[in-house]
C-alpha cells in the first residue's frame, strides 16, 4: 500500500544551515499494516510523513501508494486518498463550523465542489452513528461549534474525519502528544478500534516508547534521517522498553544515558 524507494531530503542545501533530513529511506507497507515510528527530535519522522503527503518535494527517490507513483502528484491531490491527524487538535477541524458541517466536509473529500451546500437527512443519520462509536456523547451535540469542544473531543473528531471516507493510508503525527494521559489513552483506544474495524494501513509517529510497543504490528526506529530498526511479529510482541533503549544505544551509537531523553 505504501512504498518509499531511496528517499532523500535536504533542507537549506549549500548553506551553513544545511540539514540532511532523509538519507535514502526505503520502506514498504502491506495493506493493513499498522506501523509505529519512534525516534528523537530531528530523526526525520515528520519529514517522512510530509514527504508522503507531498508537503514538499523530495530531492531523490520515488513514493508509491497502492501501486501508483505519486512522487510528482501535488499535496491536495494526494489528500484524496490520505487521512492525516496532527499533534495539534486545532489543525484538523474548522472551529467556527458545527460538528455536522466538519463531518460533511470530510465526507466530501475528493469530490467536485459546487455552489450547492447542505447536509442530507441520510448523512445526518450516518454521522450520528459514527459519532456514537466514539463514546463521547458528541452524537447529541452535532450542532455545536467545534471550537467549543475539549482538546480530546476535537482530536477524536479529527480522527473520525480522517477515516470517514476510508483512506488508502492513515498518517498519525504524534496525535496524542498534546493531550493529558487519560485523554491520550482514550484517543489511542479509539485509534486501535477504527484502524482494526476498517483495516487501515497506518503510520503512527510517537515519542512514547510504551505506546510504540503496545500498538500496531510493526515498529520502526529512526535516527539522523535513517530507519535503523524495523521489528514486527513475535519479536515486537515480546519487546520491552529496556530492549528498545538498548537497541537504540547500539544502533545510533549514542550514550545509553541519553536514550531516555531522546525517546521519552
Amino acid at each position: 500500500m505504501l512504498e518509499l524507494k531511496n528517499i532523500h531530503k535536504t533542507f537549506n542545501l549549500g548553506t551553513i544551515n544545511e540539514k540532511k533530513a532523509l538519507c535514502g529511506i526505503d520502506l514498504h507497507l502491506k495493506e493493513g499494516d499498522f506501523v509505529t515510528v519512534i525516534g528523537g527530535n530531528g530523526a526525520g519522522k515528520s519529514t517522512m510523513l510530509n514527504a508522503i503527503t507531498g508537503v514538499w518535494p523530495v530531492d531523490e527517490g520515488t513514493i508509491s501508494i497502492d501501486g501508483v507513483n505519486v512522487t510528482a502528484v501535488t499535496e491536495h491531490k494526494r489528500a484524496e486518498f490520505i487521512g492525516r491527524v496532527f499533534q495539534d487538535p486545532m489543525m484538523g477541524t474548522a472551529a467556527n463550523m458545527e460538528i455536522t458541517e466538519n463531518l460533511a466536509l470530510a465526507y466530501r473529500r475528493g469530490e467536485r465542489r459546487t455552489l450547492k451546500w447542505g447536509v442530507t437527512k441520510a448523512e445526518r443519520v450516518h454521522y450520528r452513528e459514527e459519532l456514537k462509536k466514539l463514546g463521547l456523547g458528541l452524537e447529541d451535540r452535532m450542532s455545536v461549534k467545534v471550537g467549543l469542544l475539549s482538546g480530546g473531543q476535537r482530536q477524536a473528531l479529527t480522527l473520525l474525519m480522517a477515516t470517514l471516507r476510508k483512506p488508502k493510508l492513515l498518517l498519525l503525527d504524534e496525535h496524542t502528544a498534546a493531550l493529558d494521559p487519560a485523554t491520550a489513552q482514550k484517543v489511542l483506544e479509539l485509534t486501535d478500534s477504527i484502524v482494526e474495524e476498517n483495516r487501515l494501513t497506518t503510520l503512527m509517529i510517537t515519542h512514547n516508547m510504551t505506546d510504540a510497543i503496545n500498538h500496531g504490528n510493526r515498529i520502526l526506529m529512526m535516527h539522523a534521517g535513517n530507519i535503523i530498526l524495523d521489528i514486527s511479529g513475535e519479536e515486537k510482541k515480546n519487546l520491552k522498553k529496556s530492549d528498545l533503549l538498548q537497541k537504540f544505544a547500539e544502533l545510533a551509537g549514542v550514550q545509553e544515558e541519553t536514550d531516555s531523553v531522546l525517546l521519552s
